[in-house]
């Protein structure tokens, strides 16, 4: 429980910095409108001989983005390279069209941190705690006082906002967090796992804050985490981080359907001839108990499923364009496999 984090994190330099509003409406952002929320070039960072990141380069659109990665990809070393908390071993790291090497105080004070562990100072109310994050972001203390009670309502945190946090549940400290890191208005929020923890409830209820922040309220979000579904709720792109390097960066959308044209197929017949049949025609398939065939036909034209059918006396009941989950694409492009459907990914034919 460091509260030292916070303090970090939410430093400003003056009190021009400060911004007094409804929680709710995003805030005017430096820059123009087509900068990046985060650019990052050959991004490198070791610790010792272990190298965290290796010559990242991405780009963070405005709006919401997730940071996807298993644990020990690095996600958390890259949000405190972009904090300037970390200085890389090489390359350089643009905020909101602030360069963080040259500006880590300007960049500190237009960012919102909600950390994975707890930060929060130990006998103090909820209340108190948020206002002295404002304070300590500028804000005057009347107007400190005022936003701690917006934000606290805004998070749901209203009726608890006199309780110490430390009696605080999981779930009513991950909101706190993020009461603290909007309480001086932010242009960007970076949240690390901000789910860590939470019943589904609970887990429900902060995707749905986040999403509504990113989308609804315009904020700049950028959520790491190892959970796909979080990503997949609230982001509308999305970097893939892998062992310290960036795997993938896209939308949502297109990621999702850039799946190599996989197709559900359902028969009547017999079975084991006709994956046979897929395999000798070059085709890539996984089956399941469920009957369901996925078969990869990439540029080939479906027809060519009823054709193998044909040929077997074989019925085709169903076939139909399959719309990957992030997760089935997260397994595509690491390797690695959440689902136990990898064969599908790495080039393998299942077993009959």
């Amino acid at each position: 429980m460091e509260f030292a984090e916070t303090v970090l994190y939410v430093l400003r330099t003056n009190n021009s910095c400060a911004r007094v509003g409804n929680p709710s409406v995003g805030a005017v952002v430096l820059g123009t409108l087509s900068t990046p929320a985060v650019k990052l070039q050959d991004v490198t960072v070791r610790y010792g001989r272990r190298q965290a990141l290796a010559k990242v380069t991405a780009t963070f659109p405005r709006g919401a983005t997730g940071l996807l990665g298993a644990n020990g990809a690095g996600k958390s070393t890259l949000i405190l390279a972009i904090l300037g908390l970390i200085k890389p071993d090489g390359g350089h790291i643009d905020v909101l069209g602030l360069n963080v090497a040259e500006s880590p105080l300007e960049v500190r004070a237009r960012v919102g941190y909600v950390p994975e562990r707890d930060a929060y100072v130990p006998n103090l109310n909820a209340i108190a705690s948020v206002e002295y994050c404002g304070e300590l972001a500028g804000l005057p203390p009347r107007d400190a006082l005022q936003r701690a009670h917006d934000v606290l309502s805004y998070v749901g945190l209203g009726e608890g906002r006199y309780r110490d946090v430390e009696t605080f549940s999981t779930g009513m400290k991950q909101r706190l967090k993020l009461a603290q890191a909007l309480v001086h208005d932010p242009d960007l929020l970076l949240l690390d796992e901000p789910t860590n923890g939470m019943d589904p409830k609970g887990r429900e209820e902060m995707l749905e804050l986040i999403a509504d922040l990113g989308h609804r309220q315009h904020l700049n979000v950028i959520v790491s985490s190892h959970l796909l579904p979080d990503i997949e709720q609230t982001c509308d792109s999305v970097v893939v981080l892998a062992r310290g390097v960036v795997a993938a960066a896209d939308r949502v959308t297109r990621l999702r359907h850039s799946d190599g044209g996989t197709f559900e197929v359902r028969i009547k017949g017999d079975r084991v001839r006709f994956l046979a049949a897929l395999t000798a025609a070059g085709l890539e398939w996984a089956a399941s108990e469920e009957e369901i065939i996925r078969v990869v036909l990439a540029d080939r034209d479906p027809r060519t499923v009823f054709a193998l059918a044909n040929q077997l006396s074989v019925q085709v009941r169903h076939l139909r364009r399959q719309v990957p989950t992030l997760e089935d694409v997260f397994e595509q492009i690491t390797g690695s496999s959440n689902s136990g459907l990898d064969s599908r990914w790495t080039g393998r034919t299942g077993d009959v």
